[in-house]
């Protein structure tokens, strides 16, 4: 914490001002308990500046939150730094997802004006249970694997955070089966037209998420990033992607595969 020495380590070449703000604020790429794995990752790292990612872990629940960046550069970075700043204030006051996206959604419309509104998704996973509870904010895309059984969750949109003044928001509910693989897609697109055509966003992500189907959770977001890249005419450059494994309570899921044990990401990227 009192030197600069480990982060110099973890880069190969210079960031942007940008880059360096998304470095510090985001929590890091992986964590892991005893009832889930969590991975991430991102590109461009070195310059990107706009999406959003955080986590919290306790004995009973794991908190997460993914957004869609508003932009490249400085300007982006700042909205992000300003909604996760406030996400994690209402968070660690003990407050509910729905306080925590009403008081994220008041901090950038009163400083933005609705100017900047950030598309998130914020979710409460109960680590006893399995159970979710979402408060879908105009967010990222969310997928399930079950089994053989790859789908998009289709959860009520609701206003993006800061785009009008007191926006009130509300929570949805799903379940977990154990063996289940959840993928968060945070790649700043709209919402595609019909679900799997090959033309669209989703079709880009359901392509890339079969390819990366026997990949470990540890390799699946960077599969993932790297296919929805290379398929730019589909997806900016800009994409970020959360995988959660949950191996804890519930029956297995039909036709459930074993998966790898996680490793460790290569220190290179964020």
């Amino acid at each position: 914490r009192h030197t600069d020495l480990y982060r110099r380590t973890r880069r190969t070449r210079a960031l942007s001002v940008a880059g360096e703000m998304q470095w510090d604020t985001l929590p890091g790429r992986a964590c892991s308990g005893p009832a889930f794995d969590l991975h991430a990752y991102w590109e461009p790292a070195y310059t990107s500046g706009g999406h959003l990612l955080d986590w919290s872990v306790t004995e009973d629940e794991l908190l997460l939150v993914v957004a869609d960046g508003t932009g490249p550069g400085t300007p982006a970075a700042l909205v992000s730094t300003l909604a996760l700043t406030a996400i994690r204030n209402a968070r660690r006051a003990g407050l509910d997802l729905v306080a925590q996206a009403s008081l994220t959604d008041q901090a950038l419309y009163g400083q933005y004006r609705g100017k900047s509104p950030l598309a998130a998704l914020l979710v409460r996973l109960d680590l006893t249970t399995g159970g979710i509870e979402a408060v879908d904010a105009g967010s990222p895309t969310l997928w399930r694997i079950r089994g053989a059984l790859t789908e998009r969750i289709e959860l009520d949109r609701q206003l993006p955070l800061g785009m009008f003044e007191d926006t009130v928001y509300a929570t949805q509910r799903l379940g977990l089966l154990r063996g289940d693989r959840l993928v968060f897609v945070a790649c700043g697109t709209d919402e595609p037209p019909a679900a799997g055509d090959p033309g669209t966003a989703d079709g880009s992500v359901a392509r890339a998420l079969a390819g990366a189907g026997r990949l470990s959770g540890a390799d699946t977001p960077r599969a993932v990033v790297r296919a929805l890249r290379d398929a730019r005419r589909a997806t900016p450059d800009a994409v970020l992607v959360l995988c959660l494994d949950w191996r804890g309570h519930g029956p297995g899921a039909p036709g459930e595969e074993r998966h790898e044990d996680p490793s460790p990401p290569p220190p290179t990227a964020p």
